[in-house]
């Protein structure tokens, strides 16, 4: 068997080309996949930035810890502690102390995420100057290159003019003034370096009983902890991890099922091959492991240079991500090894396991196919295709529906709609024969009642060959599908967010502030403009405990409960806003205990551990909605949104001018209701669209293989067919136009199965938001599915008419007259 498989292979060489690039492709994208995979598992330790040169650090503690009874759970605190005035002058006794704060700083023309620090705390990192001179004044300031020296700039925090520059050192965007002014500016003090022993550090700490947790000491590597945004690197590698394991298993997925469509078209296309064989004396078993033994042969070739095309890919990827911002700016591929040898045996595993349907059948051709000349194919819709895609089908409309009764949120979280098309497009394929002839016929309904043959020719060849249509279909309904599927269910759900928060919002204003905020002066001259109603809220967050193990984070704002039921209607199922004060907090149905006057231990944005009474419960919605509390309950927190309300009878443009003018004192810019939803309509994450089209580039490259293999091997097998169309008067071009409209016809078949499936899931979509109490819209991608669609026609046309005019070279009489 397997010298007649290295036959079949070198002899029929062609036929398995198409199947040749799409395992190594697939086995080089798995490489690539699990080698960025394993690089994020492998980060090298991060080492301090800011701080590099400090011998100690004392920070104001910005982490959570509660005890439980499955170990400790920490989370990052909204607002960190600032450091006691009493424990720096403690400290001071110890050492020179060098004290730091850090405060966001807005400019118009400046970097979007710019920091502001005291100049002294720049030779920690160390800053170097590379241009002019330190600040000396309350108006002079050093850049880190983002401006040179003699640039006037206006920020936030008034008109300064720079008078040096620093080494841009790679992780910020900073602009330093002096330590009197920085001071003015921002009178925290968040952390601080100590010239000292640290053990002398620790006990000077410790001093306070009880207190001992209100700061960090951090030597060493700890002193990253004191870095801006620390765990940056962290979150960016699990960004990269989720990005790269779901297209790895989409790629994986994807290209199981084209080695599987490939590999049955091409036994069914053998059929008089295999009959020979049988006539021959051999048995259904010999058949089987010849089959078995091309699969092997192609795997083991298939897969190795799909790892050496994964070898020279992973760097390639690695950088994309890195320039994408996907990723840290050193990460890079490492040396493990597994990665090769996951991609190698799922590689051979795909080949072995797409050829299993293919050879069953393959076994069971008998002797006297080899004397058929009908061109009819047999039956396509075996038993076991019947019960496997019905069964699929009805699993996933099982899923769905249990997920629907019983937790709809579970269908709103990207790893349950980017998986669950899966079930849908693998059942559609499968049934796919019985659903092209009726498509088919509907479809080309009219272009077969037009004048002349073509259409009716094109529809009945379709229709008739029933496997080749569904083989090209397939893949066109993969692609078709999945960005349907995918693209349309985010942008439903970033309607469905901004739908929310459009009924939320009341007011006829909203104010925002810049990097900063609004400080209590600015809140109460906007307060104190006549024919206004104002609610001012601030961004925190509030901890609890659920099921006794997790500590879950919500995050929350702080607001008047008065202002705040004049200028929002918030999605409440129970209770009601005003009922909130000091002792409460509105909360969601997500809540383990969610009842009107039930009392929840909480964590509030600062650490401090508070037992509040439920005041009122609002719907899952989305997932937005957070939580609210009083401003006596966020502690640290600033006003970064001030909503206004006409009051009856006022002025509007009057009071619009007097908020224009308290809103400029303030810094703030003022929007209309309309132009700030319109500015803030919820966004696809960076990492998930990049990886949606990662997913979509790799399944539109895949069904171009598919299409173009399949086509080519169908369309030179029609070599005699077509003859028979010319001698019956055909021209050249009419044959040609004949080929190209019906591959166009069986995409056309396979986009609209594609957007049944992609239709089916949004209506799942749609159903679990009508279940929270979203109103919105469904929104259906149909650029997408278009231009998805029209790339597949082009492909598939090319791959038909190619092949179709090289067998239109032979004289009609000599094709007519060939025999297989």
């Amino acid at each position: 068997m397997l010298s007649i498989a290295l036959c079949t292979a070198r002899t029929r060489w062609a036929a398995f080309v198409g199947s040749f690039v799409a395992l190594a492709l697939g086995v080089g994208l798995i490489a690539a996949m699990c080698l960025g995979l394993a690089a994020t598992l492998d980060a090298p330790e991060r080492l301090p930035e800011r701080f590099a040169r400090a011998p100690v650090v004392v920070k104001g503690n910005d982490v959570l810890r509660v005890p439980g009874s499955a170990g400790e759970r920490t989370r990052k605190l909204a607002h960190p502690r600032p450091v006691r005035p009493e424990i720096v002058r403690r400290l001071a006794g110890l050492g020179p102390v060098t004290e730091d704060r850090s405060f966001p700083v807005r400019t118009g023309a400046g970097p979007e995420q710019l920091v502001g620090h005291p100049w002294s705390v720049a030779a920690f990192a160390p800053y170097v100057l590379a241009a002019g001179r330190a600040p000396q004044s309350d108006d002079e300031v050093v850049t880190t290159g983002w401006a040179g020296p003699g640039a006037r700039i206006d920020t936030d925090r008034g008109p300064v003019t720079v008078v040096g520059t620093v080494t841009d050192l790679g992780f910020e965007d900073a602009v330093f003034w002096t330590d009197a002014r920085a001071a003015r500016l921002s009178p925290a003090v968040q952390q601080l370096v100590v010239a000292a022993d640290p053990v002398a550090v620790r006990e000077a700490v410790r001093a306070d009983p009880g207190r001992e947790a209100d700061v960090r000491v951090l030597t060493g590597r700890d002193r990253r902890h004191a870095d801006p945004d620390p765990e940056r690197d962290d979150e960016a590698l699990l960004a990269a991890n989720a990005l790269l394991g779901t297209a790895g298993g989409i790629t994986g997925f994807v290209s199981v099922f084209v080695v599987a469509s490939t590999f049955a078209f091409a036994v069914e296309r053998r059929r008089k091959e295999f009959a020979l064989l049988r006539t021959a004396g051999a048995t259904p078993g010999q058949v089987r492991r010849t089959v078995f033994a091309e699969a092997l042969l192609l795997g083991v070739v298939a897969s190795a240079a799909g790892c050496l095309l994964g070898a020279y890919g992973a760097p390639v990827l690695a950088s994309h991500l890195v320039n994408e911002g996907l990723a840290p700016r050193w990460f890079a591929i490492g040396d493990a090894t597994w990665p090769y040898h996951a991609a190698f045996w799922t590689g051979l595993l795909v080949a072995l396991a797409g050829v299993v349907a293919a050879s069953w059948r393959a076994g069971r051709v008998g002797p006297a196919e080899a004397l058929r000349e009908a061109a009819v194919p047999t039956r396509v819709m075996t038993p076991g295709r019947w019960i496997l895609g019905a069964g699929l089908l009805l699993a996933g409309l099982g899923a769905l529906a249990h997920a629907l009764l019983t937790d709809p949120s579970d269908l709103l979280h990207r790893k349950t709609y980017t998986s669950r098309p899966m079930l849908f497009i693998v059942a559609l394929a499968l049934l796919a024969p019985v659903l092209v002839g009726p498509l088919v016929r509907l479809i080309a309904w009219l272009p077969a009642r037009l004048p002349g043959a073509g259409g009716m020719l094109i529809r009945e060849n379709a229709a008739v060959g029933v496997r080749r249509t569904a083989a090209v279909a397939a893949p066109v309904l993969v692609t078709v599908a999945l960005a349907g599927s995918l693209l349309g269910t985010t942008a439903t759900l970033n309607g469905a967010r901004a739908a929310e928060t459009r009924q939320r919002t009341t007011a006829d204003y909203v104010i925002t502030g810049g990097a900063g905020g609004f400080d209590g002066a600015a809140v109460e001259r906007i307060r104190a403009v006549p024919g206004t109603v104002v609610s001012a809220t601030a961004a925190t967050a509030v901890h609890r405990r659920e099921e006794g193990v997790a500590l879950v984070r919500s995050e929350a704002r702080a607001a008047d409960p008065r202002a705040l039921a004049r200028t929002t209607e918030l999605p409440l199922t129970a209770g009601r806003v005003t009922d909130l004060d000091d002792e409460s907090v509105i909360v969601t149905e997500e809540w383990e205990r969610h009842t009107v006057g039930s009392a929840v231990e909480v964590w509030l944005g600062d650490g401090t551990r508070r037992t509040l009474r439920i005041a009122a419960v609002m719907s899952v919605g989305t997932g937005n909605n957070g939580a609210y509390v009083t401003p006596a309950n966020a502690p640290g927190a600033t006003v970064d949104r001030i909503d206004v309300r006409l009051a009856p009878g006022a002025d509007a443009a009057a009071v619009r001018t007097a908020l224009a003018e308290a809103t400029r004192q303030a810094g703030g810019r003022i929007l209309t209701t309309g132009r700030w939803l319109a500015e803030n309509h919820p966004g696809t994450r960076r990492t998930t669209r990049t990886g949606f089209l990662l997913v979509l580039g790799i399944a539109l490259l895949y069904t171009g293989i598919a299409l173009a293999n399949t086509l080519v091997m169908a369309t030179s097998d029609r070599a005699r067919e077509l003859a028979m169309l010319r001698l019956a008067g055909a021209t050249r071009w009419q044959v040609l136009r004949l080929v190209a409209g019906e591959s166009l016809l069986v995409v056309l078949v396979g986009a609209v199965a594609g957007t049944l499936v992609a239709a089916l899931n949004l209506a799942g979509v749609r159903a679990a938001l009508a279940l929270l109490d979203v109103r919105s819209d469904l929104e259906i991608p149909w650029d997408a599915l278009g231009a998805t669609s029209a790339a597949c026609a082009a492909l598939a046309a090319l791959s038909a008419v190619a092949p179709a005019a090289v067998c239109l070279r032979r004289r009609a009489v000599e094709s007519a007259g060939v025999r297989d």
